[in-house]
């Protein structure tokens, strides 16, 4: 039997500003996992990430980052066209998720003592 207190490991987000594809569309809404070992494994033995270490930051989101609007995949290059916005947003995304194995915070209502779950939300999400 499987517990449903296992927590999520992908995590639905939205774009401030969007990526904007070749064609002219707006990538927006997208779905983040959780990194794993292999993830930081590929990442040290990427060789531009090694030379340019802020490039690193595009290849750990390429790695996570298992939907973003209707592009087939998702790599370092595309990402490169990220508005800066963007990628402060998928940075902290990434942060919060990965640093604290969840998107949202276990509270107790003050008045009836009944514990519920509030989602993180980041700028940008609805």
């Amino acid at each position: 039997m499987i517990s449903s207190n296992i927590p999520p490991t992908e995590f639905n987000f939205t774009l401030p500003k969007g990526l904007i594809d070749e064609e002219g569309n707006i990538h927006r809404q997208g779905i983040m996992r959780l990194a794993t070992a292999k993830d930081e494994i590929v990442l040290q033995k990427n060789t531009r990430a090694q030379t340019e270490p802020i490039y690193s930051v595009l290849v750990r989101l390429s790695r996570v980052i298992t939907i973003l609007g209707t592009l087939s995949s998702v790599t370092p290059e595309i990402l490169e066209n990220l508005f800066t916005v963007d990628l402060a947003y998928l940075r902290e995304f990434y942060n919060r998720i990965n640093q604290q194995n969840h998107a949202y915070f276990g509270v107790q209502c003050p008045q009836c003592n009944h514990d519920f779950r509030v989602d993180l939300a980041l700028s940008g999400e609805s």
